[in-house]
């Protein structure tokens, strides 16, 4: 049995991999097996991420007594083979993922799977290099699976018509291969010095170089923190974002929801491992404030919703590089639990925003260069197609909903709330534990100025998110503009209901959660325990004797 529990590791890379190629050989014709191959995908990694979570936790000492799982692919140890490694952080990454996977498929389904267009495959494809970029011990393959997802996203970015759609996501396509570039150039220069691509087995490589292959590799690690940086839409290199994700179908945005956070994940886990290197973060605090002062800057100014949204993406990476720059260990926790809030948030929203794009009927406000919805169409024509008779049922797939406009009200009422940071919702926990912890740590009197100014841009965060969506909820449901009631379907509207009710039960538990996340900070900045199970001992032996791969 522990034999076969070991084998879990690969499934999330392996499962979404063989759903996306058999998808190619379904015609469109067979759409319900085409759905329920999708269906079963992701419902079977969201069980492997929640057993995953299980087994690295302190209830199975069993499997992995250290909380960390190592998988040899053809079974070569680490650093010569590849390896793939899952601990509390991974675990956490990858069931967050296959939430949001899961619930932008359900969502999806309704009204937005349309024929002609490889969804599904490329969907699978994205979730397969997520996942795999969240277990990967080593940065070669942490640039494949980056590629992966980035060619599918780019795939779904460009789904439907319209110039400006086309325009933002070639933008966000140039953007992002320039930063695989450098993602390239830096692996290159590290592997040149060091002669591993093993995360494990970088740190103890580093301590050995001489001082000019030490400058080398500090190079190489600068351009990597600037393909992260880029990756995770920081300011400056950001303004790629807000223009590519508002004009994305709502589906694709909202599981865009993921996409900056392997940028982040990627520093965090770099950072923690690499411990020589915490000078090269140093920036991330005014980086990030930078970044947050940007989003901020750009709801205020947003007119549209799903921009406002993009905008919030901004303020909640800022948040986070903030955070993380203030280099406090005990922070880590609070960060981890506010990076699960802001996810799910966003995927919420942005599935909403494809809700209530369909109230509206004429809007001067709507027609302001801010607002995106009439250069880039939604629904069938954003696919220049008329209703084709395998939808003969209708547009929408499913059974409609009582009380349309009531949902959407509601809905958008706890998407702000948990925006800003206002309670009951788990938002303002994780909010008051980032300033909790900062406020309590001894950085208030070793640097006061930047840890005042991080919680100053935190409240003003949540003030600034309240001005803005406030007064875009105000013109969508209480203007005097005419609006219709859209038929929304029970299809839709579950996942929406399903991520809020799940929001709220982390209120709830927010405990237990925290406790789990604690120790996974914990692993993280104390690394030996990581490292010594990715690096075997007849590895250790071979290095002990000057032996090199």
């Amino acid at each position: 049995m522990n034999a076969i529990l070991r084998h879990l590791i690969v499934l999330p890379v392996v499962v979404p991999l063989v759903a996306g190629a058999v998808m190619f050989f379904v015609p469109e014709a067979r759409r319900t097996a085409r759905v329920a191959l999708a269906a079963a995908s992701m419902l079977m990694q969201l069980a492997v991420a929640a057993g995953l979570v299980y087994l690295t936790s302190d209830a199975a000492p069993f499997i992995w007594p250290e909380g960390v799982g190592v998988y040899a692919i053809g079974g070569w140890p680490a650093p010569f083979g590849i390896v793939l490694v899952v601990d509390r952080l991974s675990a956490v990454m990858l069931t967050l993922g296959a939430v949001v996977a899961l619930s932008t498929l359900a969502y999806s389904v309704a009204r937005w799977d349309k024929p002609g267009q490889p969804f599904h495959s490329l969907f699978q494809f994205m979730t397969m290099g997520l996942n795999g970029a969240f277990l990967t011990g080593d940065l070669f393959n942490l640039f494949v699976f980056f590629e992966i997802l980035l060619a599918a996203s780019y795939g779904l970015l460009l789904r439907g018509g319209g110039a400006l759609r086309v325009k933002l996501s070639l933008h966000y396509i140039t953007v992002n291969l320039i930063a695989s570039a450098l993602f390239l150039l830096g692996v290159a220069l590290i592997y040149g010095v060091a002669g591993t691509l093993n995360m494990a087995d970088l740190s103890g490589r580093a301590a050995a170089l001489a001082a000019g292959d030490r400058a080398l590799l500090d190079a190489g690690a600068a351009i990597l923190v600037i393909a992260f940086l880029t990756k995770a839409a920081s300011w400056p290199l950001n303004f790629w974002l807000p223009g590519a994700y508002s004009v994305a179908l709502a589906p694709v945005a909202a599981a865009f929801a993921m996409m900056t956070k392997v940028g982040f994940y990627a520093l965090l886990r770099l950072g923690t491992l690499t411990q020589e290197y915490e000078t090269l973060y140093g920036a991330l605090l005014y980086i990030g404030l930078a970044t947050l002062a940007s989003g901020m800057i750009g709801m205020l100014a947003s007119i549209h919703l799903a921009r406002a949204i993009a905008y919030s993406v901004l303020v909640s990476m800022g948040i986070l590089l903030a955070a993380l720059g203030l280099r406090i260990e005990a922070l880590t926790t609070s960060i981890l639990f506010y990076l699960i809030i802001s996810v799910l948030t966003t995927c919420t929203f942005f599935m909403l925003s494809g809700m209530t794009d369909r109230t509206r009927v004429t809007d001067p406000a709507d027609a302001a260069p801010d607002s995106v919805a009439e250069q880039a169409p939604t629904g069938y024509s954003a696919y220049g197609i008329k209703q084709p008779s395998t939808y003969a049922s209708g547009e929408d797939v499913g059974i409609a909903i009582p009380a349309a406009r009531a949902f959407l009200g509601m809905g958008f009422v706890c998407c702000v709330l948990l925006v800003s940071g206002l309670p009951p919702l788990p938002g303002f926990i994780a909010k008051f534990a980032l300033l909790a912890t900062v406020l309590r740590s001894p950085s208030v009197h070793d640097a006061p100025v930047s840890t005042w100014i991080v919680c100053a841009a935190l409240v003003l965060s949540g003030f600034v998110s309240i001005i803005a969506l406030s007064r875009i909820g105000m013109r969508l449901f209480w203007s005097p503009a005419a609006r219709t009631t859209p038929r929304l379907r029970l299809l839709e509207a579950t996942p929406i209901a399903a991520l809020i009710l799940l929001c709220a039960g982390l209120a709830v538990a927010a405990d237990p959660v925290t406790r789990y996340l604690e120790r996974a900070a914990r692993s993280l900045h104390h690394p030996d325990t990581y490292i010594h199970a990715v690096l075997s001992r007849d590895t250790r032996r071979e290095q002990a004797r000057g032996r090199k791969p």
